[in-house]
């Protein structure tokens, strides 16, 4: 559906490449506080536009990015001209993250959202040792390996594909539960869950095998207990220009080499 754009606010990456389209485009197109923008333009790369989604969560506010950093896999292509034209006619996604609760070995409990995915890591020269609980019931006893990690669909072509997870279609309500390294039992490749469900995972011999967990950008560690359910009072909302969508993004990347 088509969309009235009135104005927009350009927010860029660090970067000096990204730094030069912002200016370009504001030349063009002028700029609006975000606050009072129909759409916010992010440059940059995936990395960007994971911490503008983070900023904007919750908001109302629309976020149109343009690859100006390297894989740009969330990012639309990038170009100056018909820019007015390209958002109006662009298709929006909006969607749930994660939510991530941790309690540490000193007891602290920590919240933390993930628009990619949940991953726990071992901190130490040693395995860690995982207790995997999903909706209350042990799926499994004893899980050893580098990591564990949950990913939704955004974020099950990022780290989830390069640990030799599933690609979840855009629209599918699945997530993807994906070891690291899986030690035992070693043939164990993963599960797909409905994302409805909650996942909970121990920390087995927490002292002896330490243990990170990190949602996205936030890393919290030597945790004991992580908790992780969808986020369904929490909203972000992206556009995807409608010949290269994210659906047709993500199944190109089970195609590719």
């Amino acid at each position: 559906m088509s969309r009235s754009i009135q104005s927009l606010s350009f927010i860029a990456s660090p970067t000096e490449e990204a730094q030069a389209s912002r200016e370009e485009l504001v030349r063009r197109y002028g700029n609006a506080e975000a606050k009072d923008a129909d759409v916010i333009v992010a440059l940059g790369g995936d990395g960007f536009m994971l911490q503008t989604l983070h900023d904007t969560m919750n908001t109302g506010k629309l976020i149109y990015g343009m690859n100006r950093g390297s894989v740009g896999f969330l990012m639309n292509d990038f170009s100056i001209d018909n820019l007015r034209e390209r958002i109006a006619a662009a298709v929006e996604y909006d969607f749930h993250p994660l939510k991530m609760t941790t309690i540490s070995d000193d007891g602290a409990v920590s919240v933390a959202l993930a628009i990619n995915e949940v991953s726990l890591l071992r901190q130490s020269y040693q395995a860690a040792k995982l207790r995997v609980i999903v909706d209350g019931q042990v799926r499994l006893d004893e899980l050893i390996c580098d990591g564990l990690m949950v990913a939704t669909p955004v974020g099950s072509t990022a780290y989830n594909l390069s640990a030799h997870g599933p690609i979840l279609p855009l629209e599918a309500p699945l997530l993807a539960l994906t070891p690291v390294s899986a030690f035992r039992p070693r043939r164990w490749r993963g599960a797909l869950l409905p994302d409805k469900v909650t996942v909970e995972i121990e920390v087995l011999e927490a002292e002896k095998r330490p243990v990170n967990a990190v949602a996205d950008h936030t890393e919290v560690k030597s945790v004991t207990h992580v908790r992780i359910e969808q986020s369904t009072d929490t909203t972000a909302r992206i556009l995807s220009d409608p010949d290269r969508s994210w659906s047709d993004r993500i199944l190109a990347e089970q195609f590719s080499n």
